[in-house]
């Protein structure tokens, strides 16, 4: 694996868990939304990741770093995003204007403080990604500095 690699390793962390922070907050922001039926109620979102592994195929040929073929470990890429098959809440409030006929009202599925927790976690990971990115960069122009002396 070369040096310049580690940009794209880093990188699709990176993509990854920017998305994961977007859907936790598309989370957060409809924990509370009521609803009359179970079929209209938003359900908690969560990404589903994949690593990416270096072809078995030609295991000789090693990534060039900027856009090359991938390397061992060659980072993340999102799969998809899935809804929660967790029961809904079920409130009984019949002066909500969203109850049903018998004076339910459906809430989201969504813990927030587990939203919180993953919150936190997407967050850091993506911070340790710029980390890696910046200590990449910071090798790159001791290695260019060896030359001049």
């Amino acid at each position: 694996m070369s040096l310049g690699s580690i940009f794209d390793i880093a990188g699709s962390g990176m993509t990854a868990q920017s998305l994961r922070l977007n859907t936790t907050a598309s989370n957060i922001a409809n924990a509370e939304t009521a609803s009359s039926s179970t079929e209209e109620t938003y359900r908690a979102r969560k990404p589903v990741f994949a690593a990416i592994q270096q072809s078995m195929l030609n295991p000789d040929q090693q990534s060039l770093g900027m856009g090359g073929q991938q390397g061992p470990g060659a980072g993340v890429r999102v799969e998809g995003v899935v809804e929660s098959q967790a029961d809904l809440q079920m409130r009984y409030e019949p002066q909500h204007p969203a109850a049903n006929e018998e004076g339910y009202v459906f809430y989201p599925n969504v813990n927030v403080v587990e939203e919180m927790a993953d919150m936190m976690s997407s967050s850091r990971s993506y911070q340790m990604n710029v980390d890696i990115m910046n200590t990449a960069k910071s090798m790159m122009q001791r290695i260019l500095t060896l030359g001049q002396q």
